[in-house]
């Protein structure tokens, strides 16, 4: 189990030591669970009453709350922070694959770095790329021409299908389906046609995909998933798309094809967005929202309706029915009163 005292916490962090610096910290916890030995942290004031009560050894706490509290702690400004940064160091998770498994089948155009490890039943095509200490988890489908770049980890059962490059230190989880085929056919005369998705999909560092989600491949070109990107599970990204650095879309969220979103924007779960469309770097949409037009400017965005009872919800539906007669009604009274006055 890795161990650190509050002295090495606060270097790695940049944090401020109140109290015993020598005092040894070996996991993380919730200020209401954490017992000896345990790190908690203090990012939100209405749970100060906890703080007084928490039985951690030492708290992750901002220097707009430590008035008052004598306990040991690392102060920084922004204690959730330090919190995830602590938590990573602690980290005791398993790796998804050690070693090669006797089981696993392993083209012999494969190219294999140093210290890969793929798991039982794994399925690898031609000329796969896989950089150095790549794990690919039990029951994985890498089809050919992908590339798995440096440190990057699969669950088990991730599907990527051909012509799929993952940048470095990447984590997709289990159920993942990567490269699947966009939703592209044209109608003639009430008959579907397929149209070949021959794009590929091109996902950057340090991205983090969740179970599963998928991403489609392109039509013709790629779709694109930057670096730092964070997709939460069940989520649907289209043919096309691009999604711009930094971006954090929420679960079961879905995007339209060839939708771009700019940087930094985060989408909260169950959200929609139709295609073709633009996002501005920074857009926030509320959970629930259903965007169908560009957004142009950053900002907080919400078309969801908050939740009321039932009986209520039904007579407000069909007023809103109703909106469009009586803006005319107010249009036209309006026009009266100019003509009179």
């Amino acid at each position: 189990m890795k161990s650190y005292t509050l002295r090495e916490l606060a270097e790695v962090i940049g944090a401020e030591i109140q109290g015993d610096e020598t005092l040894v910290i070996s996991s993380v916890a919730t200020l209401e669970n954490a017992v000896q030995g345990q790190l908690s942290f203090l990012a939100n004031g209405k749970y100060r009453a906890q703080l007084e009560m928490t039985q951690a050894s030492a708290v992750l706490i901002s220097p707009k709350t430590l008035d008052g509290f004598t306990g040991n702690a690392l102060v920084l400004n922004d204690p959730y922070v330090g919190f995830a940064r602590v938590a990573q160091l602690l980290d005791n998770t398993p790796k998804s694959a050690v070693g090669i498994d006797k089981t696993a089948v392993i083209h012999s155009s494969v190219s294999v770095g140093e210290g890969v490890a793929v798991g039982a039943n794994a399925v690898i095509g031609e000329h796969v790329i896989l950089g150095e200490n790549v794990q690919v988890g039990p029951g994985c489908v890498i089809g050919q021409d992908c590339i798995v770049g440096s440190g990057t980890r699969l669950w088990a059962n991730v599907t990527l299908y051909h012509n799929v490059h993952l940048g470095q230190d990447c984590i997709i989880h289990s159920a993942a389906v990567l490269g699947s085929d966009g939703f592209g056919y044209a109608n003639e005369r009430g008959q579907w046609i397929k149209i070949p998705q021959t794009g590929g999909v091109r996902i950057g560092d340090r991205v983090e995909i969740g179970a599963s989600t998928t991403v489609d491949r392109g039509a013709i070109e790629h779709t694109e998933i930057h670096d730092g990107v964070i997709l939460d599970n069940q989520v649907q990204i289209a043919h096309n798309d691009v999604i711009g650095e930094n971006v954090a879309i929420a679960g079961n969220s879905t995007i339209a094809g060839s939708t771009k979103i700019g940087k930094f924007c985060i989408i909260g779960g169950n959200s929609a967005v139709a295609g073709h469309l633009t996002l501005a770097d920074g857009t926030h949409i509320s959970g629930g929202t259903n965007v169908i037009n560009s957004i142009h400017e950053s900002g907080v965005y919400t078309s969801a309706t908050i939740a009321m009872p039932n009986k209520l919800w039904r007579r407000n539906t069909v007023r809103f029915k109703k909106i469009d007669e009586l803006f005319q009604r107010v249009k036209n009274l309006e026009k009266s009163v100019k003509t009179e006055s």
